[in-house]
């Protein structure tokens, strides 16, 4: 069985809350990432950042990414996947909510980030190309 520890790029590194957004942007081109989780105070996962989130959400609204912080773009509930988890529980989780970066969590901790390049290189193609008709199929409600 494959599973969701097997897959994952680990090293994932959070964004306190309540950084900045242009500390987020240096942070993520410095770890050459698209993504970042957000944590509260207590580490706990509370959102997930993505350069995407920055540009549309902050700056082409006019917004300073210097005054506006990670928590403040985090919205909805976080969606996350045990470790343990069998990569079909991954699939279904990441196909019913049409995302396309997975934190994954042990013992209650951020221990790695699934992304559609993890699925790419470890997934057959059949699993790939059904992934990739759920998701980018419909539009999100967002």
């Amino acid at each position: 069985m494959t599973t969701a520890g097997d897959i994952m790029h680990r090293g994932v590194q959070w964004i306190p809350a309540r950084e900045t957004l242009d500390r987020a942007a240096q942070l993520m081109r410095d770890l050459g990432v698209g993504a970042l989780p957000i944590s509260d105070e207590n580490e706990r996962l509370c959102g997930i950042l993505t350069d995407r989130d920055i540009v549309v959400g902050c700056v082409a609204r006019g917004h300073d990414p210097a005054e506006v912080t990670a928590g403040e773009m985090a919205q909805g509930t976080p969606r996350w996947i045990d470790a343990d988890a069998d990569v079909s529980e991954v699939l279904h989780e990441m196909q019913d909510h049409q995302i396309r970066r997975l934190p994954v969590i042990e013992n209650k901790r951020l221990v790695g980030m699934i992304s559609e390049a993890d699925l790419v290189r470890h997934l057959a193609d059949d699993q790939i190309a059904s992934w990739a008709e759920s998701v980018y199929a419909r539009t999100p409600d967002r």
